[in-house]
């Protein structure tokens, strides 16, 4: 990763602001403040922002930040001396909370997404942005804070409530588009279930030959598999609707009225459309994060299911000359820069490495979890950065993997019928018949002489257990490979 340095212009017009560390000089024209800047400037890792890399966190900031503050306001908690400035102040600070949910000052937020301090640069890029944009409003300059963003912008807030709730409120507005995704690649695979519910292929377990079943069977398990792990993240997405906005510092509510968390929660479901109710404990909403670690371990087992579906399709599809070619999967680019006409499964190789980086994500995600002290998880930035990777890739990839892939697999029939009637396992609907020694003499026989199963039952004059020689009208019954896909009829 290349090193990371931010220098200002000698001839940029500044301000000058000052926090509780001192004096620093801003950027004029720019609407987060001091302590934005020394999130930037102590931060310098990876170059790239929360604009960058979770526009849904700054969506979600003005969510909550337009609900702390009607809440605030209809509270008089923003000026009790003033009613006139106590709903001016509040409706300047919902004014600029809707355009930064409209994504206007995306541009402001410029704190690295990696950084200490449970991200609180992060929050407070929120608030001086807030701040200044209402106090731009309320006809004031950039740096005058009219409006403060700690004791206006944050009022009854802390860090410590506001990025939970933050995170929740990323996770779910990613959540939808998620789930439409698995659906999609979930319904390729039904379709292609149900266009190749006629054409057998020999089964095969420890990767050697097995009975056979229906290319439809299979690709129907896979749908179900996909469908089972998309229960899993709509399951573990009911949790993150508990809040512990007013929560304060550590869960005791410290400097909030008596109503705020109960005013908050209802404004905060109507602004963000989403059914979301109190935590039923404060103090956990601050300390343990298990609810998050239980969706990254959903997004997980999808990605697994769908690695699974890589590695199945690049074996079925594999060679196609020497290997097993019993389907064949769409060319879009040439493989080789060598060997011309080579076509290689980009598609499954994408698969498994995406899956990977929601597994290592999720790895990532639960030594975050476990390691939160006391009374708070610091670790909230990544958090929310490896979960929203995970949840990007899976929400893009799942619709591209359906169209590019699934969509167009061809079965071989052929290639398939040929292995099927040369393998020597079709001779396992013989056991109830001639009892599972004889059976394995069949076997023996058909993979040392590569004879099919009736030539070898016949060659060996074997009878059933009933002392009837078997004849190939009955062979030819009993060794269908159609009817060895099903339970027996009753």
């Amino acid at each position: 990763m290349p090193s990371v340095t931010e220098t200002t212009p000698s001839n940029q017009a500044t301000r000058q602001e000052k926090d509780s560390l001192g004096y620093k000089d801003v950027p004029a024209d720019v609407y987060y403040g001091i302590q934005t800047l020394r999130g930037k400037e102590n931060f310098p890792i990876s170059g790239l922002t929360v604009a960058q890399m979770m526009p849904e966190q700054i969506r979600a900031f003005g969510w909550v930040k337009k609900a702390t503050a009607k809440t605030n306001m209809e509270l008089g908690l923003l000026n009790s001396k003033d009613a006139a400035n106590n709903k001016a102040i509040g409706e300047a600070l919902m004014s600029a909370a809707d355009e930064l949910i409209a994504g206007k000052f995306n541009d402001q937020f410029v704190v690295d997404v990696y950084q200490g301090g449970t991200g609180t640069s992060n929050h407070m890029n929120a608030n001086e942005v807030l701040a200044n944009r209402a106090t731009e409003l309320l006809g004031g300059k950039l740096g005058e804070y009219r409006v403060h963003p700690n004791d206006h912008a944050n009022a009854g807030q802390s860090t410590n409530d506001v990025t939970p709730t933050v995170m929740r409120l990323t996770f779910l507005s990613m959540h939808g588009p998620l789930m439409q995704s698995i659906q999609t690649f979930e319904q390729a695979l039904r379709n292609k279930s149900e266009a190749f519910k006629h054409v057998l292929i020999p089964g095969r377990t420890h990767m050697q030959d097995a009975v056979p079943l229906t290319l439809g069977q299979q690709f129907g398990a896979y749908a179900n598999a996909i469908a089972d792990a998309a229960e899993n993240v709509v399951f573990a997405s009911q949790r993150l609707h508990a809040i512990g906005l007013g929560a304060s510092a550590l869960g005791t509510g410290l400097n909030t009225h008596p109503k705020y968390r109960e005013v908050v929660t209802r404004h905060l479901a109507d602004i963000s459309g989403f059914p979301l109710r109190q935590a039923k404990d404060y103090f956990q909403a601050t300390s343990s994060f298990g609810l998050f670690g239980d969706y990254s371990a959903a997004l997980r087992s999808v990605a697994l299911e769908m690695e699974k579906i890589a590695h199945d399709i690049k074996l079925y599809s594999m060679g196609p000359c020497t290997g097993l070619a019993e389907i064949s999967i769409p060319d879009w680019q040439p493989g080789s820069s060598i060997m011309p006409g080579k076509v290689n499964p980009i598609y499954p190789e994408l698969m498994d490495q995406l899956s990977y980086i929601v597994q290592g994500n999720d790895h990532t995600i639960s030594l975050c979890v476990q390691n939160g002290q006391l009374q708070l998880n610091i670790m909230m930035p990544t958090i929310l950065l490896k979960m929203t990777e995970s949840m990007r890739v899976l929400t893009n990839a799942l619709p591209v993997f359906a169209t590019k892939l699934i969509d167009g697999v061809q079965a071989n029939p052929a290639i398939a019928q040929y292995r099927l009637e040369n393998s020597a396992q079709m001779v396992t609907a013989l056991n109830p018949i001639i009892g599972y020694e004889m059976a394995a003499q069949v076997a023996k026989k058909v993979n040392k002489e590569g004879k099919s199963v009736p030539d070898a039952v016949i060659e060996l004059g074997i009878k059933d257990k009933q002392g009837n020689l078997l004849t190939r009208e009955r062979l030819s019954d009993v060794l269908s490979a159609e009817a060895m896909t099903e339970p027996p009829k009753a």
